[in-house]
């Protein structure tokens, strides 16, 4: 009988081992899953907010990458790791060319100075390169400022590292207030 109770030990500890690398498995790739449609969910919640906040303040643009990734503070999006609000990257669009609008990023030099003047240079020209129409966010490799790296996948486990990367998630919105309230003055 001794023999036998070290066979069922044997053959449960290699069941044991199969089990937990399937169900090792089965979470990360459900977790991947999610991360693919809480990247779509993060983009649309800070185009959504970016269209209706003043872009010539920090705190507010900083505000609306948080809310995007479900947080208060500066931090990672929840079972979302490597993903932050420092990924979220918010760029203003012109429609600029007559006929055939073709969408352009503005440059930080070329942004008017405030919602109001936004405003004021769209009713001038609304295919004016200063004019923002549009809002685009994107998920970002926040080390990389001049283009729009994807982000490499952490896997859940340690002991696991996958090849993958995050995907290029995108966002466009029109603009709305820009954060501009009624009565508000031009700014200089």
């Amino acid at each position: 009988m001794r023999r036998a109770g070290g066979l069922v030990t044997a053959e449960f500890s290699l069941v044991l081992v199969v089990f937990l690398t399937v169900a090792c498995g089965v979470l990360e790739v459900g977790r991947a899953m999610y991360l693919y449609n809480a990247l779509y969910m993060v983009t649309q919640r800070a185009a959504l907010a970016a269209a209706s906040a003043d872009f010539s303040n920090p705190q507010a643009m900083a505000a609306v990458r948080q809310r995007a990734v479900l947080r208060t503070m500066p931090g990672n999006l929840i079972m979302g790791a490597p993903v932050s609000d420092a990924h979220v990257r918010i760029d203003y669009m012109s429609l600029s060319g007559a006929g055939t609008e073709v969408m352009q990023p503005i440059a930080a030099g070329n942004m008017p100075a405030c919602p109001v003047n936004n405003r004021i240079a769209c009713m001038k020209d609304p295919n004016s390169a200063a004019c923002i129409r549009l809002v685009r966010v994107r998920i970002c490799d926040p080390a990389v400022t001049d283009k729009c790296d994807l982000t490499a996948y952490r896997a859940m486990f340690p002991l696991v590292k996958l090849p993958l990367e995050l995907p290029m998630s995108t966002t466009i919105a029109a603009v709305e207030t820009l954060g501009a309230a009624p009565g508000d003055e031009p700014c200089p």
